[in-house]
């Protein structure tokens, strides 16, 4: 078993419990210096990654507080809610489902009110903190209400649930403004809030949280087709559909064997999402499935839902991002309530668009990425972070303090920097003791400079996985570190050299 994720970040510098010295509130955290890179890098990338997906697909900023008319409008008034328990001893309350999951180890949502309730009293299922009797079920808004502005000008507002709506109530400007054109993708990564009822693991659950989510606006004619399906058709996609619950059987097709049960447009998609997981991140792949919802499972206006799991040792099967078709349901909703039409002309063709959606928990994804990547070795510990994620790129460490090799390793850190890397300088104690910092906070590459440094114009590059060192040029260092960041083996790099530091 894996040590503790929450001490190791806590430890590490990643994230801790937010105002811990006044015990703080669960379901907030906050980043420490080096969770805070980790975390930037995850958004970089993923911008990188998805708006690179079409030409058309865009970022906005929307606000935190919207008026309560969009929540009645998104159908968050009348449906954002979650069972509750609630023990009639001691008051404490917990969320049904999940008390379920935690001591049946099955999955539970979905099911109605009665039939969790009938579940719990089946398995004499009591509360956690007095070992007393749970009332019955029962169900909260999740959303966090506030008033905004004085006296007579008070209105009600709420702290977003999901960044979604954001470019819902914008979608009319934003295809305006970009060439009105479709497929519009409108990208948002920023905070949501939810009241939780009984938040836990960590970022898992959280009551404020990041989301990267990407809502496509299509032509629903055009479900269909994709333009560029044909790059991806026999691309092996890893799903795990309601149909094999029973024998929990992960199937392995190709793109094009999908469309016998999912449109071209959301299966193009699919395939993107799980580049980025196996490709990008280079995640274990037998560590990654899609996971379709049944019926009952998802939300009624999804026609179709698989979620992104990723196999985690503390949890199992961890659900840490979605791809939904969304159909008509927001543009439809708030056309209704706001009296503002949302139908868009292409070509003399008036089209309520429809919204495919790819979202994404950072804080989970974060979460993953620690967990997957820590390792406990014989003589260190190590987190094994995808190299382009990793906090820093590389420490740079002088061999000694003496014999201008200082002066030479902050030349050094500078000329990667101008490059745009992110390095370290670091000359505190032993080069091993060094190496082993980095690798507990895993950063991918150690630099450096030793007394051949200064008749050869080289430095040693060590790989923190290996642990494996090749001696460089200076002038050639940027591009070895471009190409090594990228994934290539040391070994392509240059000739590994024996050390005795390790």
């Amino acid at each position: 078993m894996k040590a503790d994720i929450i001490e190791v970040a806590k430890r590490r510098g990643f994230f801790w419990k937010s105002s811990d010295i006044y015990q703080g509130i669960s379901g907030f955290y906050d980043y420490g210096p080096i969770g805070s890179l980790l975390k930037r890098r995850f958004e970089s990338l993923w911008r990188r990654y998805f708006l690179g997906l079409d030409d058309n697909f865009h970022e906005i900023e929307s606000s935190l507080i919207m008026p309560e008319n969009v929540f009645a409008a998104s159908g968050h008034l009348q449906s954002f809610v979650d069972p509750i328990v609630r023990c009639s001893k001691c008051g404490h309350a917990e969320r049904a489902d999940h008390i379920l999951e935690d001591i049946l180890k099955e999955s539970f949502e979905g099911l109605k009110a009665g039939e969790m309730m009938a579940i719990i009293k089946k398995h004499g299922i009591k509360c956690s903190k007095c070992k007393g009797a749970f009332s019955e079920v029962g169900t909260l808004n999740m959303m966090f209400p506030i008033n905004v502005g004085t006296g007579n000008d008070v209105k009600k507002a709420y702290l977003i649930p999901e960044t979604a709506q954001g470019a819902y109530v914008n979608f009319k400007a934003c295809f305006d403004v970009m060439r009105r054109r479709l497929p519009l993708g409108l990208a948002i990564v920023g905070r949501a809030f939810r009241n939780e009822i009984s938040p836990r693991q960590g970022l898992i659950r959280m009551r404020e949280f990041t989301q990267a989510e990407l809502q496509i606006f299509f032509d629903p004619e055009m479900i269909g087709s994709h333009e560029r399906f044909d790059s991806i058709a026999n691309y092996k996609l890893k799903l795990f559909p309601v149909k094999n619950r029973g024998n929990q059987k992960t199937e392995e097709i190709q793109a094009k064997e999908a469309l016998s049960f999912l449109p071209k447009f959301y299966v193009y998609h699919m395939a993107r999402v799980q580049q980025f997981y196996l490709d990008i991140l280079r995640l274990p792949k037998e560590k990654f499935r899609f996971r379709e919802l049944a019926e009952e499972e998802r939300a009624f206006y999804n026609k179709y839902h698989w979620d992104i799991e990723i196999f985690l040792e503390s949890t199992g099967w961890k659900e840490i991002a979605g791809l939904h078709y969304r159909t008509d349901h927001d543009l439809a909703g708030h056309e209704k309530t706001s009296k503002t039409s949302m139908h868009v002309n292409i070509d003399g063709k008036g089209i309520l668009p429809h919204v495919l959606e790819i979202s994404m928990g950072v804080d989970r994804n974060i979460y993953m990425l620690l967990e997957l990547g820590y390792e406990e070795e014989k003589e260190r510990t190590v987190i094994r972070f995808p190299r382009l994620l990793s906090p820093m790129d590389a420490g740079v460490f002088p061999l000694v303090n003496k014999d201008g090799l200082p002066e030479k390793a902050a030349e050094i850190k500078s000329l990667l920097e101008a490059a745009g890397f992110k390095a370290f300088y670091d000359d505190g104690g032993s080069i091993g003791r060094r190496y082993r910092r980095i690798d507990e906070i895993g950063v991918p590459a150690g630099i450096t400079i030793d007394h051949d440094t200064l008749k050869s114009n080289t430095v040693t590059l060590r790989d923190r996985d290996t642990m494996r060192q090749i001696r460089v040029n200076i002038r050639d260092l940027s591009l070895t570190m471009k190409h090594f960041l990228e994934g290539e083996d040391m070994g392509k790099l240059g000739t590994i050299v024996e050390t005795k530091q390790g």
